[in-house]
């Protein structure tokens, strides 16, 4: 195929519009600003910057196609979408419940919460979480915006308690019952605890020293919008774990941060989700 005929392949697509290619073309972009709005409001750059190559490429590559070029790009295009919306069908659900309830998504209805009553939450996890890494005492803790999987919380015991560092040391006590497994937090409450979390698949990426439950902690940041704190039974570092990405030997300073994005991003510009505090 020459340049001449890929000029006028193009240029065909703009010619010969009608009301049902005016209608095909506006439904098309409304699913692809849905898409890149799915992808925005759960912090998804990877994945954004992957959907816009993929689309190029594949408008690139239907161009060699001369007959039914448009109906392949269309088709390939549709199924990209639908995969793309398909990895956050629980954070779509969600929005959909939360709109239908009369709620603005991402926005708590009950109950609010005060700024000591949220510091003191920050404050208890950092301490249990140094208190755990001094005496080499394993955990991991998630992060969780309500958007966790339901076999993941069925897979341990429900709790819905409230946070302190007493409860949060004394789960992963060794040989305490729920130890071994994640526990969930969401928003000022201890969900969950003894849960089972996906480990990662990619291996040769992280350290081999790193174990199970990092793997377990890095794996279900992979697939879920959540944050990780891992502590070490071998070595008691203290590990963040964001969107597949590990930062060790987190200090006071790193945890309070990530806490505080946690809990008071509401407040931020780039803010996709809410929560009710009171001053």
């Amino acid at each position: 195929m020459t340049w001449q005929e890929i000029a006028d392949a193009f240029v065909g697509v703009f010619t010969g519009f009608s009301p049902v290619y005016l209608l095909e073309t506006v439904l098309i972009f409304l699913l692809v600003y849905y898409v890149f709005k799915v992808l925005k409001n759960n912090d998804a750059c990877r994945l954004i910057a992957v959907y816009v190559v993929v689309i190029v490429l594949m408008g690139v590559l239907c161009l060699f196609v001369k007959e039914s070029g448009l109906v392949i790009f269309l088709l390939s295009l549709l199924l990209l979408s639908m995969f793309m919306l398909l990895l956050f069908s629980l954070e779509i659900k969600r929005s959909i419940r939360e709109k239908k309830n009369g709620a603005q998504p991402g926005v708590a209805s009950a109950p609010t919460w005060t700024r000591p009553e949220t510091e003191a939450c920050i404050e208890a996890i950092i301490k249990a979480l140094q208190n755990m890494s001094k005496n080499d005492i394993g955990a991991l803790v998630v992060l969780s915006n309500g958007n966790l999987p339901k076999q993941i919380l069925e897979s341990g015991t429900m709790l819905d308690a409230d946070i302190s560092q007493q409860l949060i040391e004394g789960i992963f006590f060794p040989k305490a019952p729920l130890h071994d497994g994640a526990m969930i937090i969401d928003e000022h409450k201890i969900l969950a605890a003894g849960c089972f979390l996906p480990l990662t698949q990619n291996n040769e990426k992280y350290p081999k020293d790193l174990g199970t439950r990092h793997r377990a902690g890095i794996g279900i940041t992979e697939v879920t919008n959540v944050t990780s704190l891992i502590v070490s039974e071998e070595t008691g570092i203290i590990s963040i774990v964001k969107q597949g990405k590990v930062t060790r030997y987190a200090d006071y300073n790193m945890l309070r941060a990530v806490l505080q994005e946690y809990y008071w991003k509401d407040f931020a510009p780039q803010s996709g989700r809410k929560k009710n505090v009171r001053q």
